[in-house]
């Protein structure tokens, strides 16, 4: 089974990918690590297209079971075909920014007190996440998300409002068959 979950930013991709792969002990693989090179701080510099395509779509073929987290939206069409279903996961603006918010002192501490350019990239990371819901942001967006959906050839579980991750693998348990 390979299964993608996506969504804005602080939506809880990460979290429930990670819970769903403990569940059923299978592989997990987040887009972020592909995405981005292993900076101090993180998330500075993106790696190529090709590169994180190329090594993302090795990892997840050499899994039999595998839970990507991430949006794949614009890394190409092969990825409208390689998952056999996906997890779009929603939150009210306000809730998600609130979740930014307090992974971003966690993640950053003092760094954001003490580094200007650390702390303009978390003011600026948090600018662009608040931009999601708007459906003229040409990033990514709800829009770019929902248009996603229509496009792949697996079906997707539209997961709306707030659960805890357990309510969440309960969901998904009934949407599973094996």
């Amino acid at each position: 089974m390979k299964i993608i979950i996506f969504g804005a930013s602080g939506s809880g991709t990460t979290t429930l990918g990670r819970a769903l792969a403990t569940r059923y002990e299978w592989s997990f693989l987040d887009a972020d690590d592909y995405y981005w090179q292993k900076t101090e701080p993180p998330y500075q510099i993106k790696v190529p297209l090709k590169e994180r395509t190329r090594a993302l779509m090795q990892d997840l073929l050499a899994q039999q079971s595998v839970v990507v987290s991430g949006s794949l939206v614009s890394w190409g069409e092969e990825w409208r075909t390689a998952f056999e279903l996906g997890i779009f996961l929603h939150l009210p603006p306000e809730i998600r920014i609130q979740r930014l918010q307090k992974r971003e002192i966690e993640r950053y501490a003092e760094q954001l007190e003490q580094d200007p350019k650390v702390a303009q990239t978390s003011k600026d990371f948090i600018a662009w996440a608040r931009q999601y819901d708007d459906p003229n942001f040409d990033g990514r967006s709800i829009t770019q998300h929902n248009n996603w959906i229509k496009e792949v050839s697996f079906p997707v579980l539209r997961v709306e409002g707030a659960f805890s991750v357990e309510d969440l693998l309960v969901r998904i348990d009934r949407f599973l068959v094996f």
